[in-house]
């Protein structure tokens, strides 16, 4: 079953010819993922890598009954990219660009609120369903096919979390790297929901970092829904000062519900098993598993 990709997805890749979107597309296909083509605007018609270009996502759909797209576009036109894929009807739309403008985002939410699509990203790895489609920048040996979810705000801690899972002989269902800006589509409570509604994820991983409410939103929502599905958290940041923005624009403990320890509280008191190191991951797992 998996969530948000899978064998029949049919990707398209906006930016595909430009250098980004060319060499992660190259990897893709590699991989196996079911890309149809791409979309870059007055290059409708050439071919690039074996697969159709089109200028714009609308025609694309016409041609290939596209359903995903993932977005490669430089940051000044990221917003446009986003907001096209949406009115042209695609349903799940996965943005790698870093650096895009938070009021274009804000923007963005708001012309998408209504819409019947989902929204990963921005400045994340991707979303993968091992075996099956890769549709982002992981590095795709690292997951193999299991049964275990994985919502992470670091693409860094996507893969380390997904390597340990591996080496203690369990797989990944499918891993959402949601990106660490302010604001983004797809929140650590929405990807928790997915997972907890599928019924081929057994066990959850949740990284979550300092700063804002997500992690928290989420375990709240866990708790109330008394899913009896084990989610494992870890948050990054614990030694990070305050007022400070570390590596992701939204890592910054602000109040004290934003402190590391704070969340890890939150987090325990709602019924999520928290880890304090990252290196201690699969082996909770697996202990959870085993039970």
């Amino acid at each position: 079953m998996s969530v948000l990709v899978d064998k029949n997805s049919r990707i398209i890749v906006q930016g595909f010819t430009g250098k980004e979107g060319t060499f992660h597309s190259t990897q893709m296909i590699d991989y196996g993922t079911n890309i149809v083509g791409g979309v870059t605007p007055k290059k409708g018609g050439q071919k690039h890598l074996d697969l159709p270009v089109f200028n714009s996502v609308a025609n694309a759909i016409k041609e290939t009954n596209a359903n995903t797209s993932i977005i490669f576009v430089p940051p000044a036109f990221a917003a446009n990219a986003i907001i096209e894929a949406a009115d042209a009807g695609i349903k799940v739309i996965i943005v790698i660009t870093e650096g895009i403008p938070v009021r274009d985002m804000i923007r963005v939410n708001n012309h998408i609120k209504d819409i019947d699509t989902i929204l990963v990203g921005p400045n994340c790895p991707g979303v993968i369903t091992p075996d099956e489609a890769k549709v982002g920048i992981m590095p795709g040996f690292i997951f193999k096919k299991g049964r275990v979810g994985i919502v992470s705000k670091s693409g860094t801690l996507t893969y380390e979390a997904a390597d340990q899972v591996v080496k203690q002989g369990l797989g990944i269902s499918t891993a959402i790297g949601i990106g660490g800006d302010p604001i983004i589509g797809t929140t650590v409570k929405d990807a928790l929901m997915l997972f907890v509604n599928d019924p081929e994820t057994e066990i959850i991983v949740l990284i979550g970092e300092i700063g804002g409410q997500l992690e928290a939103d989420a375990a709240k929502w866990y708790y109330e829904s008394n899913s009896k599905k084990p989610v494992i958290g870890f948050i990054a940041g614990e030694t990070a000062p305050s007022g400070r923005t570390m590596g992701h624009a939204g890592a910054i403990v602000g109040g004290a519900d934003d402190t590391a320890a704070a969340k890890k509280r939150i987090l325990i008191e709602y019924g999520v098993h928290v880890v304090d190191s990252p290196a201690e991951i699969g082996i909770k797992v697996s202990e959870i598993n085993n039970k």
